[in-house]
């Protein structure tokens, strides 16, 4: 892959990340990336460290860290806080089983109201309509 130095338009940025423009803009009023200085030109440029950074931000967001989280990670970066960021990861898994757990209790409830329904011919009530009145 060729080297980037700090000759991208924020479009050309945008594309090389795999983001739109007005998601580098979000970012930068986030606090997630610096914003260059205008040079006399008045096209800001940017190069490989912000796209490589613009890709880590996406990466965590797959992964469920929300931006606040993502900050945390990048201000832990330098890889002397490996400590710190994995308890950040400890958190995030926790939570994410979590969610699991929820979701593997609604599958078995709408397995249920749906195998209902099924068994419910010629009912007048929708099984899955009265559990949701009921609830």
């Amino acid at each position: 892959m060729e080297k980037i130095v700090a000759q991208l338009t924020i479009g050309a940025f945008a594309a090389s990340a795999g983001v739109n423009v007005e998601t580098i803009r979000f970012y930068q009023r986030k606090g997630l990336l610096t914003e260059p200085e205008r040079p006399y030109s008045g096209i800001r440029r940017y190069g490989d460290a912000e796209v490589s950074r613009v890709r880590f931000v996406k990466s965590a967001q797959r992964l469920g860290f929300s931006l606040d989280e993502i900050a945390e990670l990048l201000r832990l970066e330098d890889g002397a806080h490996c400590q710190e960021a994995r308890g950040l990861a400890e958190h995030k898994l926790v939570g994410v089983r979590e969610k699991l757990d929820d979701l593997r209790r609604i599958e078995s409830v709408l397995s249920t109201l749906v195998e209902d329904c099924r068994s419910a011919k010629g009912s007048i009530s929708c099984p899955l309509i009265s559990a949701l009145h009921a609830a």
